[in-house]
């Protein structure tokens, strides 16, 4: 099948380079010239593990291509895709459509023949119905559908999610937009991926959903392990007890500094605010946004509390600065808190990130960027654990606790166990996870408070 891709932002990249890669004849579109120049010379502008070499393949293949002009890919296309942004808006926190509207409208003067035109931007609901009606506008009588068909992608597995998905959500008005669609993952089938089917309305509200209970869960795990610190109770082993509940999972329950990046926080507010704007609120959402802040916030309060109670004079060295690992996406990492709010207590910060650090730069500014993580430790005070990278798992800690004048180490991601650190010669401080001894006692204490209520 010919399909177009308007925008080669993460989604639109890596949809379309898979696209290819299952055989279609694919042109990536984006307006940003010096972008497309950098994609036909297979420069990324991101960071996706694999990404480099799949649009090589598919672009010396002939099936992938890149273009800043749309006429001629369009005119001649079976679906198109619109992949363009759709960021949090400035002032009411709705989800900014201006990309997709001014892609839709340019689509309507471009298409000839039957086209089905497909949402993959996350959109509220309602948004393929505007699609539809400015199309319909600017084109009366072209032949189209309007379908949505949103992404389920994991920065640093998008590739594996693309090809091996859990499902394929479709939503339509017409059986010829689902046999299209049908058609163009039929790859799929070999591996019976199941294909859900809905109206359009539905699919687009899917995509929220599926991000808020994600975000949800690592809100709740965040909370549990706050309340294990109080009560000398282990969040990594409730997590295990809970995760293997089948009706739970044991996916998105690690306690950390909290969920980032370019999905759970714009697609939970943006849910939150057409929920609001249809006067039937999800309170959950908006009371897992507000946790989810105050989560940040906390582990500035995490490291102070291990270092004394006072950063003043203190040099942190940061191993971490991306929302996640396998990605340079700094968009909403909790690194954009914790690092202003450790320099403000009167630290000074020496940062390192395997690959974020340019994105990085973009934001963060009055830090130190080191090379590698023996420049960031070399002389520091302490250090924080704030992404988990891979290369974070395996530190060398006794040279660690040699380099740290305090030799502390505030692992806010739990990678490390107390025995191997404190072996190392490190001071230890987790999230969720008791000190050695603490939890006797307190157990206890709440153990009789509760047969004392339990006696009233």
């Amino acid at each position: 099948m010919r399909v177009v891709m308007i925008g080669t932002g993460y989604v639109g990249l890596v949809s379309g380079a898979c696209f290819a890669d299952f055989g279609h004849d694919v042109t990536c579109i984006d307006k940003d010239a010096s972008k497309i120049e950098a994609l036909e010379n297979n420069v990324m502008p991101i960071y996706e593990p694999g990404l480099d070499t799949l649009v090589e393949t598919n672009v010396k293949a002939g099936r992938l291509s890149f273009a800043t002009d749309a006429a001629k890919a369009v005119a001649e296309a079976d679906v198109v895709f619109l992949a363009v942004g759709t960021p949090t808006r400035r002032g009411d926190g709705h989800a900014d459509l201006t990309y997709v509207y001014a892609a839709a409208e340019e689509i309507g003067r471009l298409i000839t023949g039957y086209t089905v035109i497909v949402t993959k931007s996350t959109v509220p609901v309602g948004t393929g119905d505007e699609v539809e009606a400015i199309i319909r506008g600017v084109a009366p009588d072209a032949e189209f559908d309007v379908a949505s068909n949103p992404e389920f992608l994991r920065e640093g597995a998008a590739i594996r999610d693309f090809k091996i998905p859990d499902r394929v959500v479709v939503g339509a008005e017409s059986e010829r937009a689902f046999t299209a669609l049908k058609e163009l993952y039929r790859p799929l089938f070999l591996n019976e991926t199941p294909v859900v089917t809905m109206n359009r309305r539905t699919a687009e509200l899917t995509k929220y959903a599926a991000n808020a209970f994600l975000a949800t869960k690592i809100a709740f795990i965040n909370e549990i392990a706050d309340l294990c610190d109080v009560v000398g109770a282990n969040v990594q082993e409730v997590a295990k007890g809970i995760g293997l509940d089948k009706r739970i999972g044991g996916k998105f329950l690690n306690a950390g500094p909290g969920y980032g990046g370019s999905c759970f926080p714009k697609d939970t507010l943006a849910l939150s605010k057409t929920a609001h704007q249809a006067a039937s609120p999800v309170t959950i959402v908006d009371t897992v946004i507000a946790a989810n802040d105050r989560r940040k916030a906390r582990m500035a309060e995490v490291v102070t509390r291990a270092a004394g109670g006072s950063l003043a004079g203190k040099t942190v060295a940061v191993l971490g600065l991306t929302f996640k690992s396998n990605t340079d996406d700094m968009r909403d990492a909790p690194s954009l808190v914790v690092v202003p709010a450790l320099m403000k207590a009167g630290a000074t910060v020496r940062a390192f990130d395997p690959e974020g650090m340019n994105e990085a730069k973009k934001h963060l500014t009055g830090l130190t960027y080191a090379e590698s993580v023996q420049d960031c430790l070399a002389g520091a005070d302490l250090a924080v654990i704030l992404t988990e990278w891979d290369q974070f798992r395996a530190l060398d800690l006794k040279a660690m606790a040699g380099a740290l004048a305090d030799k502390l180490l505030v692992d806010l991601r739990n990678i490390y166990r107390r025995e191997e650190a404190e072996r190392a010669g490190l001071s230890y401080v987790s999230i969720g996870r008791p000190e050695a001894g603490s939890g006797i006692a307190l157990t206890a204490s709440v153990t009789d408070i509760g047969a004392r209520g339990a006696r009233h």
